[in-house]
């Protein structure tokens, strides 16, 4: 798994800006809170961090890092070497399982007639990778693995891409657009239609994602990019196991 994650992912990229311990709800005045509202980040956890002199946070854009009295902003992995565990992403990955769950009624899903696993993609229809791995999705319904798709439209919350995804998932067959689209077919226009693209991309905001494909496994871990099918079927197996 840890391969997977340091081999250099295939993805594209987002233009867009921006369990271990027992959380600690924030409280509205807390400087932390306050300051970072400035910013457009919402803190949804202040947690205690391994690191003196530093709170770890859960916020609308992933988790990042502050001072107590929140003047001090520090954006990016936290690694313990000494175990060489990446101690961001653990903290995020209890936080995809439960964030995930609340949207499962609006996920486009490829059900695995034997299911032994399931993934959930983030995926832009413009994204090449997202259409190799989509390519794939025989190969991945064949070992077993339930596909479940929510949309990440690199480009933000405007322009062809974010319409197109609001296409897909407003149309009666959804399974049938989202295919159609990652093949270079135009979507069809769905006038009215009111579908949670803007909630889909916020989430995977949260997850701090930036790229597509983002592929969160069962337990909340994440691969960024593209892996061929018999590689997921590997990360799976080798996370049911441990």
């Amino acid at each position: 798994m840890k391969k997977l994650m340091l081999a250099g992912a295939m993805l594209c990229t987002s233009i867009s800006v921006f369990a271990n311990s027992v959380a600690v709800a924030p409280d509205a005045n807390d400087p932390i809170v306050t300051k970072f509202a400035t910013l457009g980040v919402t803190v949804k956890q202040i947690n205690p961090s391994p690191v003196a002199g530093l709170k770890e946070l859960i916020t609308n854009k992933g988790v990042l890092y502050a001072s107590p009295d929140g003047q001090f902003l520090m954006q990016g992995t936290l690694i313990d070497l000494n175990n060489r565990n990446n101690l961001t992403e653990q903290a995020l990955n209890g936080v995809r399982v439960e964030g995930i769950k609340e949207y499962e009624d609006s996920m486009i899903v490829y059900k695995a007639p034997n299911e032994k696993h399931s993934i959930t993609v983030f995926t832009d229809i413009s994204c090449g990778y997202c259409r190799k791995l989509h390519r794939e999705l025989d190969d991945l319904l064949d070992e077993g693995i339930t596909v479940k798709y929510l949309a990440f439209p690199r480009g933000g919350l405007q322009g062809s891409g974010y319409a197109d995804l609001m296409n897909v998932w407003c149309a009666k067959d959804q399974q049938e657009a989202l295919t159609e689209a990652k093949s270079g077919a135009d979507t069809k226009v769905i006038a009215g239609c009111n579908a949670p693209v803007a909630e889909h991309y916020q989430l995977g905001q949260s997850f701090g994602i930036s790229g597509t494909p983002a592929i969160v496994l069962e337990d909340g871990t994440m691969i960024p990019g593209y892996q061929p099918a018999a590689a997921l079927k590997a990360a799976l197996d080798a996370n049911k196991a441990s």
